[in-house]
């Protein structure tokens, strides 16, 4: 089990984690929580009615990694800026960017605060004995793949892996480049990634 999801009787899955690799998962957790920013009820008025039809933003976000995250709806991967249907897919894009965006920042921080919560619930006795075994229900299971997969495309953006041929140099870099620590952490989440879909088909 060290290292990777097995499942568990009767649904779910479970990982032996050591204290570092808890603070780890969640210290980058947090950080994407961070870079998610509040929900649109941190600042509405109380009304639940209201906050159910606001209308989230229609420009993509200027940071590369919140790109990654709410990407254009309607892109063509082999249009050129200008050339003939661009304007009406950014057209559909905005539109389609104000009525979802809102929903999909709160799924996505949905899933990394259900990572953050069932590692602080593991936490006192990872801290007595120097690691836990993480179980998650197979509804904590799903949220943990989903931000499992955010905290990914998140690093991946920061190294600027576009394709496979990326991440086979990231496997080359020396030890001393300072990259190194940030793909050691996109490789890992991988791993913990492949295993626990793995875990979720059987």
């Amino acid at each position: 089990m060290p290292g990777h999801f097995e499942p568990l009787p009767g649904g779910g899955a479970a990982v032996a984690l050591d204290d570092v690799e808890i603070s780890i998962i969640r210290s980058l957790a947090v950080q994407l929580l961070e870079l998610i920013g509040p929900g649109p009820a941190e600042d509405a008025s109380g009304d639940p009615l209201a906050e159910l039809f606001a209308e989230g933003p229609s420009e993509p976000p200027a940071d590369p990694v919140l790109r990654r995250l709410f990407p254009d709806a309607y892109t063509d991967p082999e249009g050129a800026p200008g050339a003939r249907g661009a304007d009406e897919q950014k057209a559909h894009s905005a539109e389609f960017r104000r009525y979802t965006e809102n929903d999909l920042r709160a799924g996505k921080r949905d899933n990394a605060l259900a990572v953050v919560r069932s590692l602080d619930a593991l936490a006192s006795e990872a801290a007595d004995e120097g690691g836990a075994v993480l179980k998650l229900s197979p509804q904590e299971s799903q949220a943990w793949l989903r931000a499992l997969n955010d905290l990914r495309l998140a690093i991946g953006s920061r190294l600027e892996i576009t394709d496979e041929d990326d991440t086979d140099l990231l496997y080359r870099l020396p030890d001393d480049d300072p990259r190194k620590p940030m793909v050691m952490a996109y490789l890992w989440l991988g791993g913990l990634q492949e295993t626990l879909v793995a875990t979720l088909m059987t």
